[in-house]
């Protein structure tokens, strides 16, 4: 199991900056996040994800970066292609694509008119551009006419540097009514980033373990032989010894990815992210 670390709160140079120790400390990736502008508790500068992914592909060399996550319908389909395909170039093929509809008490959606509110019209707004995404790097002129995303002809001459970013979408997971539309989704590309239906509650053992069941039971690799990533977000515990007893578990039950994750504006700070990536990843 690989382990990475959110840049959750900081200034522009301490996101850098954190990036740069994360390498340093034994991590396998850093995660910047996607917003536009927040209120409330959130009302703090919020950066531009694929410039701040730009300047830590510089002071980086080995982990893989990437955000948690990109609300994809709230970008239109070439810029977002242009800017990955940019990191990616930079990074040496390094940049990750963790994707969902975005949360729309983001001002990105809410204080511009004609955005998709209803989820069923940003969940057809991001499959649209996922496939507008990897036409992109195929290196070929191509055009689009769909429901939500009509573009004449666009041609990306360069492709990716591994012929391919990785994608993981978000995906609810319920094991009682299994989502099926929602996890097909994440089987078409190369991982889940899964939630429980319902509920902000963590995901135990058995929530994975019944996931993964699942995804195995559905989940045919394609020709490449591509790997299918099991990418969970949370809180290990600070005590060394108990933080890699919870990493064993979850990389027994199927987690591929942890990616820790500190939200709490009332406690946490640039300050102590820091002091968490010096502690490095647990060692399993």
């Amino acid at each position: 199991m690989k382990f990475g670390f959110i840049s959750s709160f900081g200034t522009i140079d301490q996101h850098v900056a954190l990036a740069r120790e994360c390498e340093e400390h034994g991590w396998d990736g850093w995660f910047t996040w996607d917003a536009v502008n927040l209120g409330g508790e959130w009302a703090m500068p919020v950066y531009d994800p694929f410039s701040l992914l730009a300047a830590a592909a510089t002071v980086t060399e080995r982990i893989t970066l990437g955000a948690m996550v990109f609300a994809v319908p709230r970008h239109r389909p070439w810029e977002l292609a242009q800017r990955a395909l940019t990191v990616d170039r930079l990074s040496g093929g390094r940049l990750v694509l963790p994707v969902g509809v975005g949360v729309t008490d983001d001002r990105g959606f809410t204080s511009v008119p004609g955005q998709p509110m209803e989820l069923k019209d940003r969940a057809a707004l991001l499959d649209e551009t996922l496939e507008w995404l990897e036409r992109s790097w195929t290196g070929e002129e191509f055009e689009a006419s769909g429901d939500h995303i009509t573009t004449g002809p666009f041609r990306f001459p360069e492709p990716p540097v591994n012929g391919r970013i990785p994608v993981w979408p978000v995906g609810v997971w319920d094991a009682e009514r299994p989502p099926t539309k929602n996890l097909r989704r994440a089987l078409r590309w190369d991982g889940i980033v899964p939630q429980l239906r319902g509920t902000a509650d963590d995901l135990t053992t058995n929530d994975i373990a019944g996931l993964v069941e699942w995804l195995r039971a559905h989940h045919q690799e394609d020709a490449a032989g591509r790997p299918f990533d099991v990418v969970l977000q949370g809180k290990l515990s600070s005590d060394p010894d108990q933080a890699a007893e919870q990493a064993r578990a979850m990389a027994d039950a199927g987690v591929t990815w942890w990616i820790e994750s500190w939200w709490d504006p009332a406690q946490d700070s640039p300050e102590s992210l820091l002091e968490k990536v010096r502690q490095g990843p647990p060692e399993i």
